[in-house]
Formats: C-alpha cells, sequence, structure tokens
C-alpha cells in the first residue's frame, strides 16, 4: 500500500524550515548510570583481594605443609573412607527415603504412622548421638537373632562381630539420611501435578508401573537439587565418623595432628580444600543432571559452562568489532 503524495513532505515539515544549526540531529542513548553497582563491586573486589592476600602472604597458615600433607597416603586412605561411607550412605538413605515417602503417602494408617514416627524421631535426635548410640549398641543387644516372632529363633549373630566400625558409621548416616530423604522424595511426588496420575490410571497401566515410569521421573527434577543439597551435607556429616573410631578424612587429619601439633593448621587447611573439591564435584554432577531431566518441561536446556564460555568470547569479539568499527 502506497503512502498519500504529501506524506514524507507533511513529515519533513517541521524541520525543513530549521536553520541548520537548530535541525534535531541523532543522539547515541546512553546507559543508566548506577553507582551504587559499581561502588559495592569495587568494595567487594577490595575484600576479596585482602582475603587471597592475607592467605598467601601469612606465615600462619604454612603453605609449605600444606603441600607435603596434601597427598600424603594416610590424608588419601582417609579420603577414600570418606569417599565410600558417603557413597554408601547416600544409595542406601535415598532407598529408604523412597519407601518412607511411599508409606507417608499409602493409605495404610499404620504405614503412614510408622513412616511419620520414624522421621519425626530421626530428624529430633542429633547423628552424633545415633553413631554414639550405635557405637555401644552391643552393651544393649549382644546377640541378634532371626526366628519366630515371640518365639523360637533359628539363626543367631554376635552383634559385636557384625558392627565394625564401617558398618556402624554407614548404617548410623543412612538411617539419619533416609529420614531427610523422606521429606525430599514425598516433596517431589506431591510436585507431580494431579493429571498426570489420573491420565496414567485412565490408561489401565499397574500402580508400578505408574510410579518407574510416569510419575518418578517427574518428580526427579524437584527431588534433584533437594536431594543434592542433601548430599552436599552427608559428604560434611561423615566427619562426624572420627568418633566411631573411624579414620575417616577428617579423622586422620586429626590424629596427624596430634602427633604433629604445629601443623594442625595446615591439616585443616587439607581437609577443608578436600571437601571443597568433593562438593564441587558434586555440584557440577548436579547441574547436568538438572539439565537432563529438564528436557520437555522447558522451551530450551539451560546453556552449559562452555556455552557459555563460547557465548561471553562471541560477544566480545562483537564489541571489539563495532567499537573498531566507530
Amino acid at each position: 500500500m502506497s503512502e498519500p503524495p504529501g506524506a514524507v513532505a507533511l513529515a519533513e515539515a517541521p524541520s525543513a524550515g530549521l536553520p541548520p544549526r537548530h535541525r534535531p540531529t541523532a543522539q547515541r542513548v546512553q546507559p543508566l548510570r548506577r553507582p551504587g553497582r559499581w561502588i559495592a563491586t569495587a568494595t567487594v573486589l577490595v575484600l576479596v583481594a585482602q582475603f587471597v592476600h592475607g592467605l598467601v602472604t601469612n606465615p600462619f597458615y604454612q603453605w609449605d605443609r600444606f603441600g607435603y600433607w596434601f597427598l600424603r597416603p594416610t590424608i588419601l586412605d582417609g579420603l577414600l573412607i570418606t569417599l565410600e561411607v558417603t557413597a554408601w550412605s547416600a544409595v542406601l538413605g535415598l532407598l529408604g527415603g523412597i519407601l518412607l515417602a511411599l508409606a507417608r503417602l499409602s493409605r495404610s494408617p499404620v504405614l503412614r504412622a510408622a513412616s511419620w514416627t520414624y522421621v519425626w524421631a530421626l530428624r529430633s535426635v542429633p547423628l552424633i548421638v545415633v553413631l554414639l548410640f550405635l557405637y555401644n549398641f552391643s552393651a544393649l543387644y549382644e546377640t541378634l537373632s532371626v526366628g519366630v516372632p515371640f518365639g523360637p529363633a533359628f539363626l543367631t549373630f554376635d552383634e559385636s562381630r557384625l558392627a565394625t566400625d564401617m558398618a556402624i558409621a554407614v548404617i548410623g548416616l543412612s538411617l539419619n539420611e533416609a529420614a531427610y530423604a523422606a521429606e525430599v522424595v514425598r516433596g517431589g511426588i506431591l510436585s507431580v501435578d494431579q493429571g498426570q496420575h489420573e491420565a496414567a490410571s485412565a490408561l489401565g497401566l499397574p500402580k508400578g508401573y505408574q510410579f518407574r515410569r510416569i510419575v518418578f521421573p517427574q518428580a526427579l527434577r524437584s527431588i534433584t537439587p533437594n536431594y543434592v543439597n542433601q548430599l552436599i551435607g552427608l559428604i560434611k556429616s561423615t566427619s562426624l565418623v572420627f568418633y566411631v573410631s573411624l579414620l575417616d578424612l577428617f579423622g586422620t587429619a586429626q590424629s596427624m595432628g596430634s602427633t604433629y601439633p604445629g601443623d594442625i593448621v595446615p591439616l585443616l587447611l587439607v581437609v577443608t580444600v578436600w571437601y571443597l573439591i568433593l562438593t564441587s564435584l558434586v555440584s557440577v554432577v548436579q547441574f547436568y543432571v538438572e539439565r537432563y531431566y529438564a528436557r520437555g518441561a522447558t522451551r530450551s536446556l539451560p546453556p552449559t559452562p562452555l556455552q557459555r564460555l563460547r557465548t561471553g568470547l562471541r560477544d566480545l569479539r562483537e564489541r571489539a568489532r563495532r567499537e573498531a568499527a566507530v
């Protein structure tokens, strides 16, 4: 559709008759200035620089001794025990949490009451108390038996031989972890839209198949970030197994600190750095697991760190090219 004959003339008329110095000219739009943001950024950078400078220059940290202890075989043995306890406790705790969550959502009042009582009790009792109670469990029950309830026993076990330091640590952490994982799993299942349950029931699918293939995969989008947060807490909680005579990473550092009192600070720094490495690796795994289960829930998957880096470098090149052209 063509414009009326006088359209261009009318549009140019207001400025056509003005002197050149009074005619409007194109101006570059200036971004809104935010001095508060720049001040906060400068303050944070100064504080970070001071903190790093103190870490590097303060002789109290004894970085030479830190380097000596960081990869010592005794420290690595303790790290291996920490990883083993964490892996077993995470798997058993998650499985127990799933069973407790299903019991809590069951129609059976007995199962609901038992699950609620377990979660209430284990979340109320400190983990160190649970570990110490299990460590002294043989004083209460010298033997364990399998048989008819309130009747004869078919098999009898010596509890003191079964309850090794590793078994006590794994059982105690798993029992505690299951109570928290149960609420995480229950919240994830409840987050699934009710229409998904109704659609699966309308198709006549078995309840077990509905849970495995429809409900639980969708619930994992909510369960994953919350349970990984629990997993990070579990990694740090393994430091308590030192009190049941299991020399994990923290226990080994404590033992070496007693033998070499002058190296207590470097040993604590070694433990701190190793825990930072472990939790960072878990966070990386969490990102990719969340990204995997986000398929179909978002229009586009969140970019990976490598993709963000490439995008940032491309934007910098484009900005430099534009500024060079001007």
